[in-house]
């Protein structure tokens, strides 16, 4: 059964209140679908720099506004609202223009964009995006870049020309940039370079080690540490925070996905930030206050404000 701590939004309604044929599991052992408990709260709020608030498939059914509700109870004051598809950015632009704790992202995945070109449809998908940027509360193109883990070899240059038409886009709106970046961290630089980078560039769900991290120093790059800081197997991600300039910096949570350890296989939402953020402050011997004004100052400069 779920903890009692887990806000009452992400608890799962009981066999009786489901109704017929809808499916409120993710499949294998029962409590992955159960939410973890709420940690404790930070003491300077901060900002989810990367989640899904659309992405329900076997999980809770809960509204943008209860998310956020959670979340700021125990110090995640705002998100970003990331879409991946069109589906997901209509999501974002409509969530966005109702909830003043959200800010948005619109963008065609990496992994999506080599389908979209084989059914002929990459040109209107891309160019709906850049309408669906141009609303004021939409504040960044993504997630976008590349992933070699996915796509196979015939997909590649697709998903190279979609990386350059929203880095094209990103830099004509003055928008702020969140890469995806998976198993491709010399092309996703390489391009960035190439092509010329936005004035902000955010490689969401930082992957890299020390060597990328110090490329991201040099070029002012943000580094958004998520759960998998918190992974047992993951010492390179721990020796990149380590190198991060702290000015460059943020938190998200990718959610429903990549739950922080000790909470790891179980669903992810924005109130679950704190256990990633205090893991964070423990990898750098920091001061856990400090440590939070550092990630809601930057995630400013790089969104503004959210009010």
């Amino acid at each position: 059964m779920p903890d009692t701590a887990t806000p009452a939004a992400y608890r799962p309604a009981p066999p009786s209140a489901v109704p017929d044929g809808e499916v409120h599991a993710t499949g294998g052992r029962e409590d992955k679908r159960h939410y973890p408990p709420a940690p404790e709260p930070l003491p300077v709020p901060v900002m989810d720099n990367h989640t899904h608030l659309d992405f329900r498939s076997g999980l809770p059914l809960v509204s943008v506004a209860a998310a956020l509700d959670a979340a700021e109870a125990v110090g995640v004051c705002g998100a970003v609202q990331v879409g991946c598809d069109l589906e997901s950015s209509r999501f974002t632009v409509e969530a966005v223009t109702q909830e003043p704790r959200l800010l948005g992202a619109v963008a065609i995945h990496p992994n999506d964009a080599p389908l979209l070109a084989e059914q002929g449809g990459l040109e209107a998908a891309l160019a709906e995006i850049e309408q669906l940027a141009a609303h004021p509360r939409v504040r960044a193109i993504g997630e976008t870049g590349l992933d070699y883990y996915r796509t196979p070899a015939e997909g590649i240059d697709s998903q190279h020309y979609s990386f350059r038409r929203h880095l094209d886009i990103a830099k004509r709106l003055e928008l702020a940039l969140q890469i995806h970046d998976r198993d491709a961290h010399d092309d996703v630089v390489g391009t960035l370079r190439s092509e010329g980078a936005p004035e902000r560039v955010v490689f969401h769900c930082f992957s890299g080690d020390a060597a990328l991290a110090r490329i991201c120093n040099d070029a002012g790059w943000y580094m958004s540490f998520a759960g998998t800081v918190t992974f047992k197997n993951a010492d390179n991600l721990r020796e990149a925070l380590r190198i991060a300039d702290p000015a460059l910096v943020l938190t998200e949570t990718d959610a429903p996905f990549l739950t922080p350890h000790p909470f790891r296989g179980r669903p992810n939402a924005p109130y679950l930030v704190p256990y990633t953020v205090r893991s964070m402050a423990e990898v750098l011997g920091a001061d856990l206050s400090t440590l939070c004004q550092s990630i809601a100052e930057n995630t400013r400069r790089v969104y503004g404000e959210w009010d």
